[in-house]
């Protein structure tokens, strides 16, 4: 009987996204961490709302936009009591929201993100195709890594292993929003 082994995983950062830019105190280019503390200003009934990153260096604070001008009524009232106790949580969940970012115009360095791999779920079917495998990787967080590499981590192969495969055409792999689809043909 043959089968078809269907596996997803999710890619999930270890810690929240470290930018690069420049600091005015250190005079170049150095890493900011998120301190996981928020700034919260408020001028009449509007509200500004920063989750605040330091250089790693100097401690020089930069303020990443979260709301801007807002009426306190706009912002959930859970959500604004969390920003006011400084929730780690939520400071994490900031500090991985790619649009929180791209908002603010911080460049991520990509190459210093720690991140694992964690198992959603894993089914079997029967088959009538021979027995095959199908790999989803999903990446919710845009992390920018290269689809051999995912394949390799999944796997448990080196990068070379994987590239044989794909060369041999045991493996194929497509890109569908930020999902990774890997397909294996097993040969024994």
């Amino acid at each position: 009987m043959s089968y078809l082994k269907k596996i997803e995983y999710e890619i999930i950062p270890q810690d929240s996204f470290w930018v690069f830019r420049s600091c005015p105190k250190c005079g170049r280019k150095t890493h900011f961490k998120n301190t996981k503390k928020f700034r919260v200003n408020a001028n009449g009934n509007k509200l500004d709302i920063w989750l605040i990153y330091q250089c790693e260096e100097c401690k020089h604070t930069l303020n990443l936009a979260i709301y801007e001008r807002q009426k306190v009524s706009s912002i959930p009232k859970e959500e604004y009591q969390s920003f006011l106790d400084n929730n780690e949580q939520l400071a994490e969940m900031y500090g991985k929201n790619m649009q929180l970012f791209r908002k603010n115009k911080a460049d991520i360095d990509f190459d210093s993100i720690e991140y694992d791999f964690v198992k959603l779920h894993e089914l079997l079917e029967n088959s009538d195709c021979g027995e095959q495998m199908v790999i989803t990787i999903n990446n919710p967080y845009q992390l920018k890594l290269r689809p051999e590499k995912q394949i390799a981590e999944v796997l448990g192969l080196s990068r070379s292993q994987v590239k044989n495969l794909l060369e041999k055409g045991e493996i194929e792999w497509k890109i569908l929003q930020n999902r990774l689809i890997i397909f294996r043909n097993m040969v024994y």
